[in-house]
């Protein structure tokens, strides 16, 4: 029976790969809950760090502060965060979805682009793209960054900005919203406007030594670190969820091929005993 034979050998690799694709699983769904928290870790700082900055503005002290300058935009730079492997659904051709938005945007008004990648994907996608300048690519970040792994990127960019070599600066990363919501998001980060929330009515009569001005001055560049760093871990968080999702349906549409190949094994098995049969009847016939 060659077909069965053939059949069965299909069975036997696609189980291997089930076995595979439900282990990838496992790992996904073990990093997934490590990356929630340290995401819900920080979620906390960068809400107080907004807390702050929001109080700030009102009071117009960040006026005078070269990384809050707003001037006319001809040089973008983007920050795009991607993964170091695939295997994780759409979640990099969504972040690269955005990124070609952006830029197909910025080539109509006539703004120049830049680049920043974290994690191989990105690299290899913005080293593909024409008329961009990439100035840098970051691999193999931890699961659980911190500071000192986003120093040269927001050395990198502050440098830019303050420069004058790019007006803007963004970031487009996956939002993690819950186990089954990721969005890819765009998101400016200078000059440094970080997004408004509402001010709890004690910081309201807080007063800062030696000055508002004095500690923005200091606290600014933590306060894009501490954007950055919670958009990274924003993003893991993402990328985990993404490819558990992935490697479960990977590994439920093994268990659907095999019942098929199954069935198809019985059914080629069932012809040949049928065909045995008839052959052995036949010859009995014949020798009557």
């Amino acid at each position: 029976m060659p077909a069965g034979k053939a059949i069965k050998n299909r069975i036997n690799s696609v189980k291997n790969t089930r076995q595979i694709t439900k282990a990838m699983e496992l790992v996904a769904a073990s990093k997934l809950r490590r990356a929630q928290e340290a995401a819900a870790r920080s979620a906390l700082y960068a809400k107080t760090a907004r807390e702050v900055l929001t109080h700030l503005r009102s009071t117009g002290e960040t006026d005078a502060i070269a990384l809050y300058e707003e001037r006319h935009v001809k040089n973008r730079l983007y920050i795009v965060v991607s993964s170091d492997r695939g295997l994780a659904g759409a979640y990099n051709s969504n972040v690269f979805k955005k990124l070609s938005e952006g830029i197909k945007a910025d080539n109509a008004a006539g703004i120049g682009v830049k680049t920043l990648a974290i994690g191989r994907k990105a690299g290899r996608f913005v080293a593909r793209l024409k008329g961009v300048d990439t100035l840098g690519a970051y691999e193999d970040f931890p699961d659980d960054p911190n500071g000192n792994d986003l120093q040269p990127i927001i050395a990198t960019a502050v440098r830019e900005f303050t420069d004058g070599r790019v007006d803007a600066v963004s970031v487009i990363y996956t939002d993690y919203v819950s186990s089954v919501v990721q969005n890819a998001e765009s998101v400016q980060m200078l000059p440094a406007g970080f997004e408004d929330v509402a001010v709890p009515e004690g910081m309201k009569h807080a007063s800062f030594e030696p000055s508002a001005t004095a500690v923005l001055e200091t606290i600014t560049l933590r306060l894009l670190e501490s954007q950055l760093l919670q958009f990274v871990l924003d993003a893991k968080a993402s990328e985990y969820s993404m490819r558990m999702l992935a490697m479960h349906n990977a590994t439920d549409n093994a268990g659907g091929i095999i019942d098929d190949l199954t069935l198809e094994m019985n059914k080629a098995r069932q012809a040949y005993i049928t065909q045995e049969l008839a052959e052995i009847t036949g010859g009995a016939e014949a020798m009557k």
